[in-house]
């Protein structure tokens, strides 16, 4: 199975070479076809299966050839994410692979200032990533109207009502035109996100690329039973047994902060990555993970959907 035979144009075919990706994921073999259908979709797919190609290439696709412009404050895809990080890392990809297409795209999401997205905005916006929180923000401002919306997505919606994102999302989906493609990805369905996508997907096409309660076969597992009072000790422990990049998750943000304190008077290179740190702060922790400058990165779990970190050799749940 190649990228050509699931039906892709000569330019997003391009963009993929140069990016290197020469043979699609299952999720990618089973939606791109069923998107570029123009069916509703209902997939179920861990974080690193592809997802966002399976839906970013065949909306590229469809907004290019419907050949619409997008009017002042207007959208004509909209994509629904949980966290910021998700969002920047989401638009790199559509940009990556729309290089050629002469769409617009751009990222809305809070803890930065509004008024670079609302200029955004009011020259409408082909592709829009956003997150739930700052959206419902500019449209409260009428900085951006959603009622050209042709194609929405969410992605992770299964975080996104963990996080208390539901009364935002029924507030978007009031303001969205009823004639749309609308597609949810989801880690799992819980019957709360299923009664969700009843009243969102139209005939959906349900595709699952997600074995349940499996643990991928490329991880090795490992538990260290260890007194709350020695925690510190064992991380630091396991951190000179193997000097090696690494992810380290904490339950609250203030511990995530206390961990990052107590590493680097060990000399470690650290950085914390939570809701409390500024939006500037965020960003160069992880792109300092992503670089290996930081060694250990303490995240709250922000940071555990969604993200793309290349061969990381190690996570610990602390």
């Amino acid at each position: 199975m190649t990228f050509e035979s699931l039906g892709l144009c000569p330019e997003l075919l391009r963009a993929l070479a140069a990016a290197g990706y020469d043979t699609p994921t299952p999720i990618q073999v089973k939606a791109i076809p069923e998107v570029l259908a123009g069916h509703d979709l209902m997939a179920s797919a861990q974080t690193g299966t592809g997802k966002t190609a399976g839906f970013a290439l065949p909306i590229l696709q469809m907004l290019k050839q419907n050949g619409e412009r997008v009017v002042p404050k207007g959208v004509r895809a909209l994509v629904l994410v949980p966290t910021r990080e998700l969002a920047a890392q989401v638009l790199a990809s559509v940009q990556r692979y729309g290089n050629e297409l002469k769409l617009s795209s751009t990222a809305i999401y809070g803890g930065v200032s509004e008024r670079p997205q609302i200029a955004a905005a009011a020259r409408g916006i082909d592709v829009l990533i956003a997150t739930p929180g700052r959206l419902m923000d500019l449209m409260q401002q009428n900085a951006v109207s959603l009622s050209g919306v042709r194609h929405l997505v969410l992605d992770e919606a299964d975080r996104m009502l963990d996080m208390g994102f539901l009364p935002a999302i029924k507030r978007i989906l009031g303001k969205l035109p009823k004639q749309r493609q609308t597609l949810m990805f989801s880690a799992t369905f819980a019957p709360e996100l299923r009664d969700l996508a009843n009243t969102m997907l139209v005939n959906p096409v349900s595709v699952d690329v997600s074995p349940r309660n499996s643990s991928a076969v490329s991880v090795e597992h490992v538990v260290h039973m260890v007194e709350d009072a020695r925690k510190r000790d064992a991380l630091l422990h396991l951190l000179h047994a193997e000097p090696r990049q690494t992810l380290v998750f904490s339950r609250t943000k203030h511990g995530a902060d206390k961990v990052v304190r107590f590493l680097d008077s060990y000399g470690f290179n650290s950085a914390a990555l939570h809701g409390n740190k500024s939006q500037n702060a965020r960003t160069k922790a992880l792109a300092g993970f992503k670089s290996g400058e930081i060694k250990v990165l303490v995240a709250t779990d922000i940071a555990s959907r969604g993200i793309d970190i290349k061969e990381l050799p190690a996570v610990i749940n602390f």
